[in-house]
């Protein structure tokens, strides 16, 4: 197939770049999105060829990201920073869509990648554009997943990284891993949109690769996701799609992925989604149910430390989408994400507490009337169950309380008990 050309075009006021320079916003302040003219393109061909890749046991296109790479980053293989990222499994929600009352609510799990969550999808992209544009070290801000995946991706490729992330407020399991990675990680004093504004400025005066998602290039990693649940239900495509929503990087690459395939005629019917802040981390939320101008939330709280962002670069972008597809946003309590939480961690699934808002806000959007129970619905789970051990066990002994008012519902205590027979005998009620 002719590869198909790019190039940067702002979400604001419409300006077109070519890629020979590294740019990550508009001369006029808007961000930008990676465009191709696909007006010559035969859909049914390139469908082909994506379904030709499938399986495939090496190589770039054996990965859940680069197989799709004509609508990612078309580039040689030799120049692709890969690890095989993507090719996570789609799950019935089981015990989860009961609780949830769907009847046919399915769950991508991308805490199966390579770090353990959907990051890697864009960071494969971003890191493959920071070698593109001969980057030496690479940056990003974080409240855990992207300094995780960072990392491991700058490994891989020989490059120096830097992560910036709020001070004690990054969950233990993913700062293991942006440290065990080898990332410079530096602990600033503020919350994560503090720690946003200061790497913009450390890559503009450093000459630094900068890989957050306002990087066009992580977004299009990301659109993979959507690819990927279409390829697995051979391309029948889902009434919905509900996906947590944090820095709104990864509905915003859902939304496009969706909207090229629709233009392409390889999907003829067009999702709704629905994106799910927390309550204490809403700004795309307040804005959508009050019909306000965009207004930050100056300091965002939630057990759910990966969506913990109160500034959100892409809020244009995600807006533009869900008007798209017609969307909606909903904002969960802590409570509501931890007790959905316990239902896809007791279904055998497992995810970090971010993730599961897709479950909280699937259950409060059906309740509400906007879902129908017998509608096709896939959640996106965002991280794997062990991103947040603490919040796991201190729901589980019901400890969160007093700092975030929740409440152990379905909690599984540990019980101790005497090395006795007898005892065992008496702890399982027999």
């Amino acid at each position: 197939m002719k590869k198909i050309e790019a190039y940067l075009e702002c979400v604001r006021c419409h300006k077109h770049y070519d890629l020979s320079q590294v740019r990550y916003n508009c001369e006029c302040g808007g961000i930008l999105d990676l465009v191709r003219d696909l007006s010559q393109v035969d859909g049914g061909e390139l469908k082909a060829l994506w379904e030709s890749r499938w399986g495939q046991k090496r190589g770039a296109a054996s990965s859940g990201v680069w197989r799709y790479k004509e609508l990612i980053f078309d580039l040689p293989d030799e120049q692709i920073v890969t690890r095989q990222e993507g090719n996570t499994r789609l799950y019935d929600a089981g015990k989860a869509g009961v609780y949830a009352g769907l009847r046919h609510f399915q769950l991508k799990h991308e805490g199966e990648n390579p770090t353990g969550s959907f990051k890697d999808r864009g960071m494969t992209c971003g890191t493959t554009a920071a070698k593109f544009y001969n980057a030496k070290t690479v940056a990003c801000a974080s409240t855990g997943n992207t300094s995780a995946s960072m990392a491991s991706y700058a490994a891989v490729s020989g490059m120096e990284s830097v992560i910036f992330i709020p001070e004690g407020k990054i969950a233990y399991g993913k700062l293991a891993q942006a440290l065990a990675y080898g990332g410079r990680t530096l602990q600033i004093r503020g919350n994560f949109d503090d720690a946003m504004a200061l790497v913009q400025e450390v890559c503009r005066e450093l000459n630094i690769y900068l890989l957050n998602s306002i990087n066009p290039f992580r977004i299009e990693g990301q659109k993979a996701i959507g690819f990927e649940i279409l390829q697995q239900l051979d391309w029948q495509v889902p009434d919905w799609f509900v996906i947590p929503g944090g820095n709104l990087g990864n509905n915003t690459a859902l939304s496009k992925g969706m909207k090229e395939l629709y233009d392409l005629g390889i999907i003829d019917k067009i999702p709704r989604i629905a994106v799910i802040q927390a309550a204490g981390s809403a700004p795309l939320y307040r804005m959508w149910k009050n019909h306000t101008p965009y207004q930050a939330v100056k300091d965002p709280e939630t057990i759910a430390t990966a969506i913990k962002i109160g500034n959100p670069v892409s809020w244009e972008k995600s807006l533009r989408g869900l008007e798209w597809c017609n969307g909606v946003v909903e904002a969960v309590t802590e409570q509501e994400i931890m007790d959905a939480k316990a239902m896809v961690d007791a279904a055998g699934i497992g995810a970090e507490p971010a993730s599961c808002c897709s479950v909280a806000g699937a259950k409060k959007l059906q309740e509400a009337g906007v879902i129908d129970p017998e509608a096709h619905v896939v959640g996106i789970l965002t991280g794997n169950v062990l991103k947040d051990p603490d919040a796991v066990i201190g729901y589980h002994k019901d400890e969160l309380f007093d700092h975030y008012g929740i409440r152990g519902t379905y909690a599984n205590k540990p019980q101790v008990i005497d090395a006795t027979v007898d005892a065992v005998r008496k702890a399982l009620g027999r």
